[in-house]
């Protein structure tokens, strides 16, 4: 390429991170060149600053300098195939299904998109949960592997570039539910701390609090506590940073229940195998229709969190536990 250019996201490239579209239209690009020309600020989306993990959307702009001429990346061994009883399972989840979208109950354990050394993700099943469309289902937004609850799913460009918005523009009201370890002295509040990752740090993505990071806010209350001993929390996150109500509860002082990567050993409970995984559940999500009006889906929850609610004794029939604070619908 010899000067440049300003390319547009196109329908068919459907919702996804900036990186992964270099890949697949300049395959010549390496990761290492693509992060230079992001941090000197020759690649810009709409006009500004990105990162390589930024998520872009079709109509989007991407300015793209002049790159040398490379020869394109040889082609990668074909992914594994999905296995049957994994694709199986992902349709069992199934919560909700229109022309526009599939809810699914995501499992807890079971990765949204692939990363090194993770073949079993839910990217790799959308084939399976077409229901005879001829596009491939996309992925509008993700949660963390060991996060389970509610995941949703467009059934075809027009619905991925509509809910893209949607979640960019905050027009979605989320909600989770934790147990945490301890109770909050605050029983309900709003959380502002904003957080920046880490770098270099074993396990995986880790964030912290840090002023110069990215605005990250959280609505939370106590729904029920089992003394001072674990408490269940529901969460509205404002914005969606990575692990960003996991570091909210441990910044409150109480770890979520098995955050072991936040929480350390204050993240469990004595006694019992019951209390192992991590405990947050997207419980509900409302967002607008592309034919008018809200979607809303609630998930139940997983086996492990529901043994925990059992010894509690909480009762998990409740309505949306923010609707007596006032928040924005």
């Amino acid at each position: 390429m010899t000067g440049v250019e300003t390319v547009t996201v196109r329908p068919e490239d459907g919702a996804g991170r900036l990186d992964r579209w270099f890949k697949r239209h300049y395959p010549g690009l390496s990761h290492g060149r693509l992060e230079k020309l992001l941090r000197t600020g020759q690649i810009r989306v709409d006009g500004k600053r990105a990162h390589a993990r930024d998520p872009i959307a079709p109509g989007q702009a991407i300015r793209v300098p002049p790159l040398p001429e490379t020869p394109a990346a040889p082609a990668k061994p074909s992914a594994p195939r999905a296995r049957p009883q994994d694709v199986a399972l992902l349709r069992e989840t199934v919560l909700y299904r229109d022309d526009w979208a599939i809810a699914v109950n995501k499992p807890a354990g079971l990765a949204v998109q692939g990363g090194t050394n993770t073949d079993r993700h839910v990217d790799a099943l959308l084939d399976g949960l077409r229901f005879e469309s001829k596009e491939r289902p996309r992925l509008v937004h993700r949660l963390d592997k060991d996060t389970s609850g509610v995941l949703l799913i467009a059934r075809h460009a027009a619905a991925a570039a509509f809910f893209t918005r949607a979640f960019r523009d905050k027009t979605t009201r989320k909600i989770y539910w934790a147990i945490t370890v301890g109770l909050p002295e605050i029983r309900q509040g709003r959380i502002d701390l904003a957080l920046a990752k880490q770098a270099g740090i074993r396990g995986g993505e880790r964030v912290q609090a840090d002023a110069e990071g990215k605005s990250a806010v959280t609505y939370y209350t106590v729904v029920d506590h089992a003394g001072t001993r674990a408490s269940w929390l529901a969460l509205l996150p404002v914005t969606g940073r990575t692990h960003q109500l996991r570091a909210h509860c441990a910044a409150l002082g109480t770890p979520i229940l098995g955050d072991g990567k936040y929480g350390g050993s204050g993240a469990q409970l004595a006694g019992g195998a019951a209390a192992r995984g991590l405990h947050l559940h997207a419980r509900s999500l409302a967002i607008p229709h592309p034919q008018g009006g809200m979607l809303s889906v609630t998930a139940p929850l997983p086996p492990h969190m529901r043994r925990m609610w059992e010894f509690f004794g909480f009762d998990a029939d409740v309505a949306d536990p923010f609707a007596e604070l006032g928040l924005p619908a």
